[in-house]
């Protein structure tokens, strides 16, 4: 969750989706309090893609972590050449 505070990263689904299709995703945080009609497809394409998952947090954590007031049901750490 620390990485989520110093990472450059994307919050939100819509981004995060766009992230991980153009290959930037580097590692992604799924609020595990997410409707799973959400996440699910969502998650299924990570998997695809190999990317590592971590979804242990709540919409409001990760929300704190990345500095945004509305709770979000997924963020995603940019891999370092983006």
């Amino acid at each position: 969750m620390e990485r989520l505070k110093t990472a450059s990263k994307v919050v939100g689904l819509k981004q995060s989706q766009k992230a991980v299709r153009a290959g930037k995703a580097k590692t992604v945080f799924v609020a595990s309090d997410a409707d799973p009609w959400v996440t699910e497809p969502f998650l299924a394409l990570c998997r695809e893609q190999g990317i590592e998952l971590v979804e242990e947090f709540s919409m409001k954590d990760l929300a704190k972590a990345c500095r945004v007031e509305v709770p979000t049901a997924c963020a995603v750490i940019l891999k370092a050449d983006n």
